[in-house]
């Protein structure tokens, strides 16, 4: 990837889908990331693809060509605004910190196997090592878990990556705005996720804007 492409785009966001169930977040990030001008740059998990058939009965293509047709024929975003990566691509930028320097990460939704594996360092794919770089470059890192109830264990990885600086923003969306679709409460998480990247975002209304 040259640098011609690094200041294209307002924001740079490697966007990681793994196999916990809330696939639905994910794509909503996506395309609201596509709509703000965000260079994306996308790993999905083989688990991924099958939640998602099953949860929306959406196929994720698993082959990297036809995931970037998906992406352009769904939600159209521009040449160049989406990149895909294979789990084993590990010349891909996302695994090394002095190639991309803008980047932020998000893990939407974050399995706990994931969750267990950034805490434990063990970069067994590019989702693992992309997390790896972005706490080692101290950037921003986003992990969306999607599990009830936590276990010790998964307790404990939490406050581990809390500790290094990760953002733990569990899927539960709020009911003061009182939603009244599931889409509603889906952009509750999403927008929350946007804040937290620093993109405006108009999916909700900030606490007492109403008012």
């Amino acid at each position: 990837m040259n640098n011609t492409s690094t200041h294209r785009f307002k924001y740079q966001v490697t966007l990681a889908i793994t196999g916990a169930s809330g696939t639905c977040y994910a794509l909503r990030l996506l395309d609201c990331l596509i709509k703000s001008q965000a260079e994306v740059f996308l790993l999905v998990s083989d688990a991924a693809s099958a939640v998602a058939a099953t949860e929306t009965g959406l196929t994720l293509p698993t082959e990297k060509s036809a995931l970037l047709a998906w992406c352009q024929s769904t939600l159209q975003n521009q040449p160049g605004q989406v990149h895909v990566y294979h789990k084993s691509e590990w010349t891909a930028p996302v695994a090394s910190g002095s190639a991309i320097t803008r980047n932020q990460m998000v893990i939407c939704p974050a399995s706990m196997g994931t969750l267990s594996a950034i805490a434990a360092g063990a970069s067994n794919n590019l989702i693992e090592r992309a997390a790896d770089v972005i706490l080692k470059e101290r950037k921003k890192l986003i992990l969306v878990p999607r599990e009830t109830p936590y276990s010790e264990i998964h307790l404990e990885n939490m406050l581990k990556l809390t500790r290094m600086g990760v953002t733990i923003l569990p899927a539960s969306p709020g009911f003061y705005y009182r939603p009244t679709t599931i889409a509603e409460m889906v952009d509750f998480i999403v927008a929350r996720i946007l804040q937290h990247l620093k993109i405006p975002q108009t999916l909700i209304k900030a606490w007492g804007e109403n008012e």
